[in-house]
C-alpha cells in the first residue's frame, strides 16, 4: 500500500514539473544564486556608470591647462595665435589649442569635471584634428602633424576611459581614430624610428580596434560601418587566428558582405602561402583597405621569390622578368631591384636566373619598403587625407 502511495506522489510531482524535467533543491538554489549574481552585476554596472565623473569642459583644451602651458611656453606651434610665434611666450589660441596627453601622477586629480570633455566635445575635437591638422595641405612635415594628432587623440582616449564611455558615442570617436592610425602606418612606413615608431602606432591601433569591436558586440547598434572596420581589422592582422575567429563569429549577413568575403579570401590565401593569388586579390581592395594590408606585402613578395628560387632552380632555366613583375604587382625595373636585394640574378636580356643557393636575406636598411608601394599608391587617385579618414572613399 505504501509503495502505491509513493508511486502516486511521484507521478503527481512529475505531472507538475516543467517540460525540462524536475529540478531538485540544489538546482533551484544554483539558479537562484545565478540570478542574484546577474542582478548584482547589473546593479554594479549602473552604479559604476553613476559614479563616472560628469564632464563640463566645453572647449578642446581646458582653460586652466591652456593658461598653464602658455605661461610655461609649452604650446605646440599648431596651437598659437597666428603672428605671435616669434614672441618669447607665444599666445595660445582657444580655438586651436587641444588638451595634451598627460600621464596619471600622484596627487593629480584627472577626474575634475572642468578638465574633462563630454562626448560631443570629444567628437568635435577628433573632427578638428582630422579636418584642420591631419587633412591640412599647408601644415608640414606630416611626421610633425602625425606626432601632434597622435598625442591629442591619446588624450581623447584618456577622457573617454575616465568617463567610461560606451555605445554609439564611443564608436563615433573610435572609427575615425582607427582610420587615422591605419593611414599613418602606410604613409609613414620607412621613416626613421626617432620620428615614427611603427610598433607604438601598432600598439595603439590594436587597442582602438579591440575597443571598437567590443562596442559592436555589446552595443545595441545599428552600426552602419561595422563591415568596413571588421574588414580593416582582418586585413591589418592578416594570418592572425584571433582576427579570423572574430570575423567567423559575426552574423552571416555581415560575413556574406562583399568586402568581408574578399578579406576572408585574402586571409585564406595568406595562410595557404598562395601569394600569387593573394596579390591578384589585393587589386580589388580600396585605398584604405590596401593601407591596412600593405605591411604584409614585403612578406608575401619575399615568400614568392623564395618559392620560385627553389621551384625554378636550374642552370638552364630563364624566367621572364615581365612575367615576374606581373606576379609581384610591380614595375619591371622595381622587380629587378627587388630580385637583386634578395641575391637573385637578372641578366642583360631581362631574364631572371633563380637559384636556391643564391637567395639571401637583405641587410638591415637595404630593403626600402616605400619603393614597392605602387600597388597601394595607385589606389589613392584624387583622395584627400580628410576624405580618407572620414571614410569618404
Amino acid at each position: 500500500m505504501s509503495r502505491r502511495r509513493g508511486a502516486r506522489i511521484t507521478q503527481l510531482q512529475n505531472s507538475r514539473a516543467p517540460a525540462g524535467g524536475w529540478r531538485n533543491k540544489k538546482q533551484c538554489q544554483s539558479e537562484s544564486k545565478a540570478h542574484k549574481n546577474e542582478v548584482e552585476a547589473d546593479d554594479q554596472g549602473k552604479e559604476m556608470k553613476e559614479m563616472a565623473p560628469r564632464a563640463s569642459c566645453q572647449t578642446m583644451c581646458p582653460a586652466q591647462e591652456l593658461r598653464n602651458r602658455e605661461s610655461q611656453n609649452r604650446l605646440h606651434c599648431f596651437e598659437v595665435v597666428p603672428g605671435t610665434e616669434s614672441f618669447r611666450k607665444p599666445k595660445g589660441d582657444p580655438l586651436r589649442a587641444v588638451k595634451e596627453y598627460s600621464r596619471p601622477a600622484a596627487g593629480k586629480d584627472v577626474t575634475k569635471p572642468s578638465y574633462l570633455r563630454p562626448p560631443d566635445v570629444l567628437l568635435k575635437t577628433v573632427c578638428y584634428l582630422i579636418d584642420e591638422i591631419a587633412g591640412s595641405t599647408s601644415l608640414h612635415p606630416w611626421t610633425e602633424v602625425y606626432s601632434f594628432v597622435f598625442d591629442r587623440l591619446r588624450s581623447v582616449k584618456q577622457d573617454m576611459i575616465i568617463q567610461r564611455l560606451s555605445g554609439k558615442d564611443c564608436v563615433a570617436i573610435l572609427e575615425p581614430t582607427v582610420r587615422f592610425h591605419i593611414y599613418a602606418s602606410y604613409r609613414l612606413c620607412g621613416e626613421p624610428l626617432r620620428i615614427y615608431d611603427p610598433r607604438i602606432n601598432d600598439t595603439h591601433l590594436q587597442e582602438y580596434l579591440s575597443w571598437l569591436f567590443d562596442c559592436y558586440k555589446t552595443g545595441s547598434g545599428p552600426y552602419p560601418n561595422q563591415e568596413e572596420f571588421q574588414t580593416l581589422g582582418l586585413l591589418y592582422n592578416l594570418g592572425s587566428s584571433r582576427a579570423t575567429q572574430d570575423v567567423l563569429e559575426l552574423p552571416e549577413r555581415l560575413r556574406q558582405t562583399p568586402s568581408l568575403k574578399l578579406a576572408l579570401a585574402i586571409n585564406q590565401a595568406f595562410l595557404e602561402g598562395n601569394h600569387v593569388h593573394l596579390l591578384r586579390l589585393v587589386q580589388k581592395l580600396d585605398f584604405l583597405q590596401a593601407c591596412a594590408l600593405h605591411r604584409h606585402l614585403v612578406t608575401c613578395r619575399r615568400h614568392l621569390l623564395l618559392i620560385y628560387s627553389h621551384g625554378y632552380h636550374s642552370r638552364n632555366c630563364r624566367f621572364p622578368l615581365d612575367r615576374l613583375a606581373q606576379l609581384l604587382s610591380l614595375e619591371p625595373s622595381l622587380t629587378a631591384e627587388l630580385c637583386q636585394v634578395y641575391g637573385i640574378e637578372v641578366n642583360q636580356h631581362n631574364q631572371v636566373l633563380f637559384s636556391k643557393s643564391a637567395f639571401t636575406e637583405p641587410e638591415q636598411g637595404r630593403l626600402d619598403c616605400k619603393l614597392y608601394h605602387s600597388i597601394v599608391s595607385e589606389k589613392q587617385r584624387g583622395l584627400t587625407v580628410k576624405s580618407i579618414i572620414h571614410g569618404c572613399t
